[in-house]
């Protein structure tokens, strides 16, 4: 692609956009910047630009005259698919991409991208050690740590392990990773997409542009996955099969590591290694015999499903957050009479309060908080020696916090304050 003299306007000044517009900058292009938001709120992230005295910025608010001056348009993944600013752009026949997208442009190097409903971050994280362990140099990006676009172009890397999220997908349209790995699929983002059906052709995305000598990973045990296998033109490869009784996360990765050409006990070396994602059963700290595990990542109801299948009762957990639209506790109900003792819900949100209680009044005794100190301090009060203290959310963090990374490094602080 070349872009130089090119206008680029990217949408969205966080660090996807941010990462963007550098990338653009080193290809000679005229960076041109719109965000929403005021520029004192974003004038922090404008201050990692690598010329921010060149770029051309619009704040407060998206114009049709900014947007539609471009000759490509790069969107954050926050912004939906069908926002106006984008709208705009496609009036006039101007390329819309996301940062993916853009970034893949670019991109010299084997890519393999992990998406999914849950276990993504876990998964990447393993991939990247795993290969590193193989001799390989690696790259970890994407919707886990730094954007794609950051590091595209850094020399000697032999692959770029990229974790992808559904609105990142909605917005590629030539991207084609080596080895596509889908870890499973449930409801999530149902406040982003109208309907499942939206969701699960977002994260089928990932798998278009596959051709005979790249890979697509499956889940066998998971039913939307395995509608996949017709419609793809990729090698087709299904982990987490019938009689294979281990983490789905390992044999996932086990399938890319056959592919490179690392051998499982390689593999299994590094998970037997592994400590684990930072805010995903991390445990904390253990105070008086009480164990307090921060799991702020989960932001499903299958997220917490996995949290409780694992950990052994009695367990206090603090659950609650932003609402992301329907949600099924259903499979929950059986786990949580059986190992909760109390359900600690912290949110500022009516609708997610009323969710929860729903589904699980009369199952377990519950309490509503709406400040983290003092659902904590709840917590700790009514623990006693044997006892979990569980963050589990299974809601997004955006009612208190910026993200589920916030939340649980609060989450942390609190628990290493408490006396």
């Amino acid at each position: 692609m070349d872009l130089k003299g090119k206008k680029v306007t990217i949408i969205g000044a966080a660090r996807s956009g941010i990462a963007a517009a550098n990338l653009a900058y080193g290809q000679g292009a005229v960076v041109k910047i719109t965000d929403a938001k005021p520029l004192a709120d974003i004038d922090k992230a404008l201050a990692g630009l690598a010329d921010r005295s060149k770029a051309i910025v619009e704040a407060g608010a998206h114009t049709r005259k900014f947007v539609q001056d471009s000759d490509i348009v790069v969107a954050s993944p926050g912004v939906r698919k069908d926002a106006e600013p984008l709208q705009w752009a496609r009036e006039k026949g101007i390329p819309v991409m996301g940062e993916i997208e853009f970034a893949w442009c670019f991109c010299t190097k084997p890519v393999i991208a992990v998406t999914g409903s849950n276990g993504k971050t876990t998964t990447v994280n393993l991939i990247a050690e795993v290969l590193k362990a193989g001799g390989n140099t690696v790259c970890l990006c994407g919707n886990v740590g730094t954007p794609f676009a950051q590091h595209v172009l850094t020399p000697g890397i032999d692959y770029f392990v990229v974790e992808i999220s559904s609105f990142q997908l909605e917005l590629c349209v030539t991207f084609r990773p080596y080895i596509a790995v889908l870890t499973n699929f449930s409801q999530n983002h149902l406040d982003r997409h109208p309907d499942m059906q939206d969701y699960f052709e977002a994260k089928k995305r990932v798998f278009m542009n596959q051709t005979a000598s790249d890979f697509s990973i499956l889940n066998a045990a998971d039913p939307w996955s395995q509608k996949i296998e017709a419609g793809v033109s990729s090698q087709v490869v299904f982990f987490n099969k019938a009689g294979e009784a281990r983490n789905p996360n390992h044999l996932a990765v086990l399938e890319v590591a056959r592919i490179v050409g690392i051998s499982d006990d390689m593999a299994c070396k590094v998970f037997e290694a592994f400590p684990g994602v930072e805010h995903r059963m991390e445990l904390v700290r253990i105070l008086k015999g009480v164990e307090y595990v921060n799991d702020s990542k989960a932001t499903t109801a299958e997220s917490g499903l996995w949290a409780l299948t694992r950990m052994a009762a009695p367990i206090i957990m603090i659950c609650g957050g932003h609402d992301k639209g329907e949600i099924d506790f259903s499979a929950l109900k059986d786990l949580v009479k059986a190992k909760i003792k109390k359900m600690i819900v912290l949110t500022r949100e009516d609708v997610v309060r009323k969710k929860l209680h729903d589904a699980f009044e009369g199952v377990v005794p519950i309490e509503d908080y709406t400040d983290m100190g003092e659902a904590l301090r709840a917590a700790q009060t009514q623990a006693v020696s044997g006892d979990k203290v569980l963050l589990s959310p299974m809601f997004a963090s955006f009612d208190m916090f910026k993200n589920f990374e916030e939340r649980g490094k609060v989450f942390k602080q609190m628990v290493n304050d408490l006396r």
